[in-house]
């Protein structure tokens, strides 16, 4: 089976899940990374999107972490698509050759199609919050010994 070349949103919605779970508990990008099998570096890079957004905060250094922003709780997974996709195209569309009035016509049309894919996305993913998340799975499990 084929998998999704951007796994940000994904990664994004665990890591704003298992801290939710333990709000209090400042957790290291790598001990986050261990839980969701990725990189830190990787972890970072989404954690850091989430924390301009808004949706989670971080202290630096040898004692540091980070914890979700107050309210964590209550985004929603489209908040989570926001902040790490933003207005990137949902199909993966490609620029054609100015010159071919053919692929013109069908990047117009795909774009089109994009946008309304989109908002058919981010509608649904408003119906589920990080909340329901930690009360759907086992996410208040301590994530190390």
């Amino acid at each position: 089976m084929a998998r999704p070349t951007n796994t940000q949103f994904a990664l994004g919605v665990h890591m704003l899940t298992l801290l939710t779970a333990d709000p209090r508990t400042m957790q290291s990008s790598e001990v986050l990374a261990g839980s969701a099998g990725s990189n830190p570096v990787h972890v970072r890079r989404v954690l850091g999107r989430l924390r301009r957004a808004g949706l989670v905060r971080s202290r630096p250094g040898p004692h540091g972490g980070w914890l979700p922003a107050d309210g964590a709780g209550a985004t929603t997974l489209a908040d989570v698509w926001r902040a790490v996709n933003g207005d990137d195209p949902v199909l993966g569309l490609h620029g054609a050759s100015p010159d071919c009035v053919v692929g013109q016509r069908i990047h117009d049309a795909l774009a089109r199609i994009d946008r309304r894919a989109a908002a058919a996305l981010v509608a649904e993913l408003e119906h589920t919050t990080i909340e329901d998340l930690v009360r759907s799975t086992d996410a208040a499990l301590p994530l190390s010994a």
